[in-house]
């Protein structure tokens, strides 16, 4: 397996980059177009990455028949953590009459089914840029051949139907498969971008739609919490992860009527304090933010210091509660995450927010929380089991 070699420095070291699958699959088109048009089955081929960084892939698993040719690329990820390293992404190419150049996919890459997506549905989910990059590459291929008439490639991942699992594409609507991505053609070790791309096209697809309120939360203990405890449909929430500031942004700039958060108070104590990216290693402050509300209500210097050296939130809340002081901290404490709601969101959306804890229960919602949550309250069903 061909290494790229290139790296980029991350806090007081560094970090070795990869390639998307879009490049796999666009270097896995050349050799194959390459062994088509010539009879000659390249060991590797170089292709140029819109980062501008070449790439030379390594190409493996040939096979061919009359007017076809196929060849894999292994995926390399570098040092990023990702489901689709060391997967082999096959292309192959075939003769066709005329002179176009047809793209499409096969087993293991999934087939949009949702309007909203980079692709319109019923296309295969190879997004624009390594559609772009394989054409090109077909095309170097045919020019260096003299050659014009069509071709064919039709681009395969044999594990791409169990690693689609691991991705967000079941949730956007891509059945059967994973995506052939990639803007840069390089993958960039713990970058955000792909995640928060993910989450922004969650939201362009939910405007698709035509929905017009938002159901937001964290992750799984919040969809959980409001489908068991609030009793709401969350069939089309959103999970926003660390990220809400950029959800916020992008539902604000999408023209939403309303965003409603449902979340724990481990993330939303964080977002009390002003924090839009909640991620341990960009903030925390709980502790600070949870003794400096118990402060406002009136708590004495021995509970302040428990609230402060407690471990957990619960922990925490634990302790206000024999205090007398759980209610009012919490309400304190929501007023405060209101605030920075609004501010972030501005006048044009309506952003609430409920706030939890699965030993506690709810523990306090924002003012207009309650008109929220009857727009999202599930309508069939065993009606009267949550709150």
């Amino acid at each position: 397996m061909a290494k790229l070699e290139h790296y980029i420095p991350v806090g007081r070291g560094r970090l070795r980059c990869g390639y998307t699958t879009g490049t796999c699959a666009a270097a896995a088109a050349r050799g194959a177009a390459e062994a088509l048009l010539t009879g000659q089955r390249p060991a590797a081929v170089q292709i140029d990455t819109p980062a501008g960084i070449p790439v030379t892939a390594e190409l493996v698993d040939w096979s061919s028949g009359p007017g076809w040719a196929m060849c894999a690329v292994q995926k390399d990820g570098g040092d990023d953590p990702d489901v689709t390293d060391g997967t082999r992404i096959y292309v192959k190419v075939s003769h066709i009459t005329g002179t176009d150049i047809i793209i499409d996919g096969g087993e293991g890459v999934g087939r949009v089914t949702r309007p909203g997506l980079d692709q319109p549905p019923g296309a295969a989910a190879i997004n624009s840029t390594p559609r772009r990059m394989i054409l090109e590459q077909l095309g170097v291929a045919r020019k260096s051949a003299r050659m014009d008439g069509g071709l064919k490639a039709v681009v395969s991942v044999p594990e791409g139907a169990r690693l689609a699992k691991g991705t967000f594409n079941p949730r956007l609507g891509i059945q059967g498969g994973i995506s052939i991505l990639g803007t840069s053609g390089i993958v960039r070790p713990m970058s955000e971008t792909a995640l928060i791309d993910s989450i922004l096209l969650s939201l362009d697809m939910a405007k698709a739609a035509g929905t017009t309120d938002l159901l937001v939360t964290p992750g799984n203990y919040g969809e959980d919490y409001a489908w068991d405890q609030l009793w709401l449909d969350v069939s089309g929430s959103i999970a926003c992860s660390n990220y809400l500031g950029a959800a916020i942004d992008h539902a604000v700039g999408l023209g939403f009527q309303s965003f409603l958060l449902v979340g724990h108070l481990g993330k939303l104590v964080k977002v009390a304090a002003g924090a839009m990216n909640t991620h341990s290693k960009m903030t925390d402050g709980r502790r600070e933010t949870l003794t400096a509300h118990a402060a406002l209500c009136g708590a004495d210097l021995p509970l302040l210091r428990g609230v402060f050296e407690a471990a957990t939130t619960d922990g925490a809340l634990e302790l206000l509660g024999p205090a007398g002081l759980l209610e009012p901290t919490m309400t304190s404490l929501t007023t405060a995450l209101y605030e920075n709601l609004r501010h972030r969101a501005g006048e044009t959306l309506d952003i609430q927010a409920v706030v939890f804890s699965e030993r506690f229960g709810l523990l306090g919602q924002t003012p207009g929380a309650a008109a929220l949550l009857e727009r999202h309250r599930r309508r069939t069903g065993t009606e009267g089991e949550g709150t």
